[in-house]
């Protein structure tokens, strides 16, 4: 007989939002966790780190790290990244290590750009069972640990410009099962598709708008949306409301303290049934971009 704590984490890895793959609140700020095609769309080397602690005062949250790098080569029509995830759901973690691969051309003689992406990389999985609660001590998993590195491919295509992005992305094409443990139909992780778009809109001299969303589709799980409205003021201060749907609202903040430097955070509450169990979910954001000197832009980039 398994242990009730493995049952939660698999039954809470397949079912609740498809969350096998982590939530992100900040995914307009961070898309290549996702999509490997915006590697290099920022026309810099951008470096970006968020830390999200998801459903504070529940035991086992979800606690998650990203850390993202890209640039452009070859005068902006290739781009490279690689980035790092580390999360830890009860008693599983992951740490996923990827590089990316992306190549773009121009769409019209504007700043529109249809870019295709590969990633390849690994995740480490691990579970630990020497502290869990068990109805039997005979229990075969009780007091053990688990460890399986499996490798993965992603791909996906993104179009932008200075005023709009849109993107399809997979980030793990490969459905892996575990050598070690039996987890009867489920799996190390199943496979994710997702969908984002967003656009820039000039309300006055001060303000500008960007709306945006994040649609996430796993086969045999419910499909769920993000959705974020920002606005920015005198091209330094973002603040926004954000909705997921069925499950949390919250508010975004992200200030520009220099052209290469952004900070941000978000706080997002339940509005579903585990609302009485916990007291929301914060993230913290942190980008640099490192633009040579005597590069021209023509415009900001929003995304």
């Amino acid at each position: 007989m398994k242990t009730l704590l493995f049952l939660f984490i698999i039954a809470f890895s397949q079912q609740i939002n498809a969350q096998q793959d982590e939530q992100l609140s900040l995914y307009m700020y961070n898309k290549l966790a996702f999509n490997p095609a915006y590697a290099g769309s920022r026309k810099a080397l951008s470096a970006i780190a968020i830390g999200r602690f998801q459903w504070v005062n529940f035991d086992g949250a979800p606690n998650t790290q990203w850390f993202s790098i890209q640039a452009p080569i070859l005068q902006g029509g290739m781009g490279v990244g690689a980035h790092i995830v580390n999360d830890r759901v009860g008693n599983r973690t992951r740490t996923s290590v990827f590089g990316d691969l992306s190549a773009s051309i121009a769409v019209n003689k504007k700043t529109s750009r249809l870019a295709v992406g590969l990633s390849g990389g690994f995740d480490m999985i691990g579970y630990d069972f020497t502290s869990v609660l068990v109805n039997n001590q005979n229990d075969p998993y009780f007091g053990t640990t688990f460890n399986e590195t499996k490798p993965n491919v992603g791909a996906g295509i993104y179009y932008y410009s200075d005023k709009h992005f849109f993107g399809i992305s997979s980030p793990r094409l490969l459905e892996a099962t575990s050598n070690l443990i039996n987890l009867g139909d489920a799996k190390l992780n199943a496979r994710h598709f997702f969908i984002t778009g967003g656009t820039i809109l000039k309300l006055n001299s001060v303000l500008k708008m960007q709306p945006s969303a994040l649609i996430k589709y796993t086969p045999n799980s419910p499909i769920t949306a993000d959705v974020n409205l920002s606005l920015l003021m005198y091209e330094k201060l973002w603040m926004g409301i954000m909705y997921r749907f069925h499950e949390a609202m919250g508010v975004n903040i992200v200030y520009n303290i220099k052209d290469a430097l952004s900070i941000g955070y978000v706080y997002d509450f339940p509005i579903n049934g585990l609302r009485t169990y916990q007291s929301g979910s914060h993230e913290l954001f942190i980008r640099f971009d490192f633009k040579p000197k005597k590069a021209v832009y023509s415009s900001p980039r929003y995304f």
